[in-house]
């Protein structure tokens, strides 16, 4: 998992705001010689200027208030002409205040990637017509237009209660109006359990909104508050994990949990390796349940 460690230092009182700063690189080492590898310089050139230069929001930003995030696109095959399939990884920080440190927002691996992209192609997307006028193509910039409202909803969650409603409704009206066709997977709810659909069902979900109580305690409540008192801060980051413990009491097997715990399992292992035995031992027993790939590194972490 990775944690994001940049210098991006806070003074003064004003909260960061966001906006994008994303950096995309596209990897097409499986993909044969039979293609001219040109074109996928172009494409992350696109991609880059596509995310970079589109105004996302409707709030004024300053260049060091931009949310940092990373897409890497790993093409592994070309299944007709123009057409790629491969996996997406998207990696998103948060800054904590008052500190150079930047707390793991999203690292998810997307592994229903497809795609058409001609050389000098522009990627454009609009929200009133999402396919665009060929669904493959069109895919490409409802995938990317897709994770940006969802960690723009995310990133405004971790500042705000709610924060995040409108740009998860975005995500949701992207997924309604998804690209259709050959090749296409991960917008229904039947291309599986852990899709782009589900991540944005569960968090538009009004039975699921501790998720949203979660995600403001732990970084508002919790991180942001570890230089002015780091028990408190601590506690308040318990509190958030007990909360998506109830949630998943209530409702096993939700996509967003393990979606939540990825690129912080050793984070939680850091701040809690201060805390007292109580602590210690209660995040064990949450995140074991919660965050059940990396049971034993907290328990062997944190015993």
């Amino acid at each position: 998992m990775v944690i994001f460690m940049l210098c991006f230092l806070f003074a003064g009182s004003k909260l960061p705001a966001q906006e994008i700063n994303a950096k995309v690189n596209v990897v097409y080492a499986q993909i044969g010689s039979t293609v001219d590898k040109k074109v996928f310089q172009t494409l992350q050139s696109s991609i880059n200027a596509f995310l970079n230069k589109r105004k996302w929001t409707s709030d004024l930003f300053e260049p060091n208030e931009k949310i940092e995030c990373s897409f890497l696109l790993n093409l592994q095959s070309v299944v007709e002409p123009n057409v790629y399939k491969g996996t997406l990884t998207i990696q998103a920080a948060r800054p904590v205040y008052n500190t150079n440190y930047l707390s793991p927002l999203v690292n998810h691996i997307d592994n229903n990637i497809v795609f058409r992209y001609v050389e000098f192609q522009p990627v454009e997307f609009n929200e009133n017509r999402v396919a665009g006028t060929e669904p493959l193509a069109g895919n490409l910039s409802a995938l990317f237009a897709y994770y940006i409202n969802i960690i723009l909803g995310l990133d405004y969650d971790a500042f705000a209660p709610r924060g995040g409603d409108g740009f998860f409704q975005k995500a949701n009206a992207i997924v309604s109006a998804s690209p259709e066709g050959r090749f296409i997977e991960g917008w229904k709810p039947f291309d599986g359990q852990r899709n782009r659909y589900w991540l944005s069902e569960n968090l538009q979900n009004s039975r699921y909104a501790l998720v949203h109580d979660a995600m403001y305690t732990y970084y508002r409540q919790g991180m942001d508050k570890m230089i002015e008192n780091e028990n408190d801060a601590r506690e308040q980051v318990l509190n958030a994990i007990s909360m998506l413990n109830t949630l998943n009491a209530e409702t096993p097997n939700l996509m967003i949990m393990p979606f939540f715990f990825q690129g912080k399992t050793d984070e939680v292992i850091r701040l809690f390796k201060k805390g007292n035995m109580q602590e210690k031992a209660r995040v064990v027993d949450l995140c074991s349940r919660l965050d059940i790939s990396n049971a034993s590194k907290y328990q062997q972490e944190l015993k």
